[in-house]
């Protein structure tokens, strides 16, 4: 079995998902460094591994995923290694729940809003920060 391919930037909240998963599940993995972000744009080859262009992307013996989520469950539930989602229904759909709240209301706000302002904004927007610190708390 090949080691598995996953394609992103160290700074992306999302590619740190794929990798504790990949890690949490013992398995090796080559990560692929792509910025998204960088001045030229996405390699031209990009597209075929993520359509929309975003990142994670991830590969395994010529399957080709995209979405942290569908990355996470599949890692999951192909490769040995400890159980990372509960096996009770209404315990996975809380999981779910919570992972769907804060991909929709948390990550602008916490890190948009919050860290990258803080970090890389001089002088950062101090009313900006205060309402993602207040969308965070909700």
């Amino acid at each position: 079995m090949a080691k598995p391919i996953l394609y992103g930037a160290d700074y992306s909240v999302y590619v740190r998902i794929a990798r504790m998963t990949l890690e949490e599940k013992g398995i090796g993995y080559e990560l692929v460094p792509l910025d998204i972000f960088a001045a030229d744009g996405i390699p031209a080859w990009y597209p075929e591994h993520h359509p929309f262009g975003r990142i994670p992307a991830f590969e395994h013996d010529g399957f080709r995923l995209f979405e942290t989520g569908a990355i996470a469950r599949y890692v999951d539930e192909a490769f040995d290694g400890p159980a990372l989602q509960p096996t009770d229904p209404r315990l996975r759909a809380r999981m779910n729940q919570i992972i769907g709240m804060l991909d929709a209301y948390g990550y602008r706000a916490m890190v948009w809003d919050v860290a990258v302002e803080r970090l890389e904004k001089m002088p950062a927007d101090e009313s900006l920060i205060a309402g993602g610190l207040g969308q965070a708390e909700t």
